[in-house]
C-alpha cells in the first residue's frame, strides 16, 4: 500500500476537501499509512469508507455513530461481503425506523395541512392543556424519531 492514493487523488474520486479528509482520519474512519517519504497513502478501500461516511451523514446519522460501526472494518484492506453485511444489518434497522418515523409525521401533516385546527380533538399537533410536557421538552407528538 505504500503506493497508494495520495491524499489529493482520495479528495479528487471522493469529492471531499482534503481538510475534510484529515478530519474523517482524526476519527479512525480512514488510516493511511506513510511511505519512505513520510507522505499519507490511501487504500481504495478508503474511497469505499468516505462514500459510506457521506451516504449516512446525509441521512442524519451522527458521526460518532457511523465510526464506531467502520472500527469492526479491517484496516488497510477493502471489507469483505461479510464485513458489509454485519454494518448493514444494523443500519437497516435504523434507517427502517426512521422512514416509519417520518411515514408518521408525514401522514399527520397531510391532515394539518388546510385544516385551519377546526377540529382540535383529532389534530395530531393538539395537547390540550400541555398535557404532553410531562414527557419532556419539544412537539412530543411529531417527534418519535429513534435516537
Amino acid at each position: 500500500m505504500a503506493e497508494g492514493l495520495s491524499i489529493g487523488d482520495l479528495a479528487e474520486r471522493t469529492g471531499l476537501a482534503v481538510s475534510a479528509i484529515r478530519f474523517y482520519e482524526t476519527h479512525d474512519i480512514v488510516k493511511p499509512l506513510r511511505n519512505s517519504g513520510g507522505h499519507r497513502r490511501y487504500g481504495r478501500a478508503d474511497i469505499r469508507r468516505l462514500s459510506f461516511v457521506m451516504a449516512a451523514q446525509t441521512l442524519g446519522f451522527p458521526l460518532a455513530e457511523i465510526a464506531e460501526h467502520l472500527r469492526a472494518l479491517p484496516d488497510h484492506k477493502a471489507p469483505n461481503k461479510a464485513d458489509w453485511t454485519r454494518i448493514s444489518k444494523t443500519f437497516r434497522a435504523k434507517i427502517d425506523a426512521r422512514i416509519a418515523a417520518m411515514e408518521e409525521l408525514r401522514d399527520k401533516l397531510d391532515g394539518c395541512i388546510g385544516c385551519g385546527c377546526l377540529s382540535l380533538k383529532s389534530c395530531a399537533l393538539y395537547n390540550p392543556a400541555d398535557i404532553k410536557s410531562r414527557e419532556g421538552p419539544g412537539p412530543r407528538n411529531l417527534t418519535k424519531l429513534p435516537t
